[in-house]
């Protein structure tokens, strides 16, 4: 397991975003559709033939809600549900299903994300944990990188005394390809603050997410 402890990168209003919003692609839909017809005819296809006819429209319109979070920001995702509250103790979020692609295959990385933190006078509300992990998850990434993303933005919003994330997934770039181990599973790691400084904090943290939820 990778233990991170890398300094936050905070914008001037301190929300992190180390990828910035895209608000208008550089190429039209009818590109993007087109390079998907030539992939098809790359690949040996007919793509006129009636089972391939539409694929293209349906690839880029897939493509682009998986890679949805290149278009959304922390501002508008938090819609102000940052909340002041006298509390110190750690909140959790465990098994957040993450979707994400692998930016080198553009293969899926699916798993479950584990989100803590210690508020330091300010509370988020728990949907948009949720939520955060969901817009850096749906951009190309490496699993290394999305986890500390998420981490940092809760960092620089927050300013909490600590957060800790832990993401466990597998990827299908090992899985169907390459090679080839079905059920092999990675795990990352990021500690901030007093996760990463206090190793109590670090080990309640870790103890609370290795016990099998209920709740399935």
């Amino acid at each position: 397991m990778t233990l991170s402890t890398r300094p936050e990168l905070t914008s001037p209003n301190g929300v992190v975003s180390s990828i910035p919003t895209q608000s208008q692609p550089p190429v039209s839909d009818e590109e993007m559709r087109q390079a998907v017809r030539t992939l098809l005819l790359g690949l040996g296809e007919d793509p006129d033939r009636e089972g391939l006819r539409d694929t293209p429209k349906r690839v880029v319109k897939a493509l682009q809600f998986l890679t949805g979070g290149y278009r959304q920001s922390l501002d508008e995702l938090l819609n102000g549900a940052v909340f002041t509250e006298n509390a110190n103790e750690m909140v959790l979020v465990r098994d957040i299903d993450i979707f994400s692609s692998c930016e080198h295959h553009i293969l899926p990385i699916i798993g479950k994300a584990h989100v803590a933190y210690i508020p330091n006078g300010k509370v988020i509300g728990l949907s948009k944990i949720a939520r955060i992990c969901e817009m850096y998850g749906r951009r190309l990434q490496v699993q290394e990188r999305l986890t500390a993303q998420i981490a940092d933005a809760l960092q620089g919003l927050l300013k909490p005394q600590g957060v800790a994330v832990v993401i466990e997934a597998t990827h299908m770039c090992m899985v169907m390809r390459g090679v080839q181990k079905p059920g092999s599973w990675t795990a990352t790691s990021a500690m901030r603050g007093v996760f990463a400084e206090d190793a109590r904090t670090r080990q309640e943290f870790m103890s609370l997410i290795a016990n099998k939820s209920s709740f399935h």
